[in-house]
């Protein structure tokens, strides 16, 4: 190919990402990934692309929902270029509600969603049905949301690499040269690298177990319950997870609270309860210490750029994540929250 006008590191989600929306706009792009595509975090299971709560409301919740509206178009295009189905679909979440005060804050978070979401997706406060597929509910209330989606993460990142090849991107896997600026993308080494010299990390790992389950239940919405996503995936399966743990012994070995979080997904949906388990995972997940993704120049290192931090909501800021980095190195624009610049981490 000609000679890359950028390079990305980093064969996750958010360096694929990054690297598809520059490629869309005429880059030439080198992408350049030292294990394998999805090494990390990103080659999880899970893939809830769920909204942050309608209150409270502030400058990351709104990037979010700007993401999760623009990922159906985003995901199509990718779709179209590669060839690959990337698992996308939009088919909402269920909640079960433990008693009339979580009743009460739904209905106002409703009215929140009807303020913020506009007519562009709904929450609302439905009576419960006592169908096979739905958690039960202390409160005979459920929670319907109709924003939420799924996204199968490997598979989403096949169909990256193939619409990445087809626009003539450059994919290395192993050792490569930085051709023009370089973005990092590149998870818990990236963290680690950014803080050396440092008085204090930007941020670290929390280590993360899920599971699939063999379910086919068609085109069925997610559901949360009992602190779980339970993600229905259209191969057939059914993803649960994750924990949250900022202390372990292996970082990819599955445990007892693995088994933990199987138990109580099978005792929220009941019909999970004869459904075998396919694959336990586990893995380590970069989060900021802002919380927030990182994005932005590498403070010292002129032509260097992070995107970084994307904590349990990797995939459904992915979309967003990529334009606004597209916009800050190929056009000098900062079109992302002041909090989500790197120095916000230190």
């Amino acid at each position: 190919m000609a000679r890359p006008d950028l390079t990305v590191r980093g064969g996750g989600i958010f360096g694929l990402s990054i690297a598809w929306a520059c490629a869309r706009r005429g880059a030439r792009v080198r992408v350049i990934e030292v294990a394998e595509i999805g090494a990390g975090a990103s080659g999880g299971i899970v893939g809830a692309l769920a909204p942050h709560v309608p209150e409270a409301w502030n400058d990351k919740k709104a990037f979010q929902l700007d993401s999760l509206f623009l990922a159906e178009a985003w995901w199509a295009a990718v779709a179209s270029r590669g060839g690959e189905d990337p698992g996308y679909a939009r088919h909402g979440r269920l909640q079960p509600l433990a008693d009339e005060a979580a009743v009460a804050q739904a209905r106002s978070r409703a009215e929140g969603a009807a303020r913020l979401w506009q007519d562009r997706a709904d929450w609302r406060v439905i009576p419960a049905s006592g169908g096979t597929w739905e958690p039960p509910s202390p409160s005979g209330w459920m929670v319907q949301d109709s924003l939420s989606a799924r996204i199968h993460p490997r598979r989403a990142l096949a169909a990256l690499n193939a619409a990445l090849r087809g626009t003539g991107a450059e994919m290395v896997v192993g050792e490569g040269d930085d051709i023009g600026p370089v973005i990092w993308a590149t998870g818990i080494a990236g963290l680690i690298a950014l803080g050396e010299g440092r008085a204090r990390a930007p941020g670290g790992a929390v280590k993360g177990q899920a599971a699939l389950l063999a379910l086919d239940v068609g085109d069925a919405p997610q559901l949360y319950a009992d602190g779980l996503h339970i993600v229905p995936h259209a191969d057939g399966t059914v993803a649960i997870g994750s924990t949250s743990e900022n202390q372990w012994g292996d970082a990819e070995t599955c445990d007892a609270l693995l088994d933990d979080v199987i138990a109580r997904a099978r005792a929220a949906c009941p019909v999970l309860n004869d459904a075998p388990v396919v694959e336990h995972w586990a893995g380590l997940r970069p989060r900021a210490r802002s919380r927030a993704p990182m994005l932005g120049p590498w403070p010292g290192r002129p032509g260097h750029f992070i995107a970084n931090g994307g904590f349990k909501i990797g995939f459904g800021m992915a979309p967003g994540v990529a334009e606004a980095m597209a916009d800050l190195v190929l056009e000098g624009r900062e079109t992302f929250p002041p909090g989500f610049r790197v120095e916000a981490s230190f």
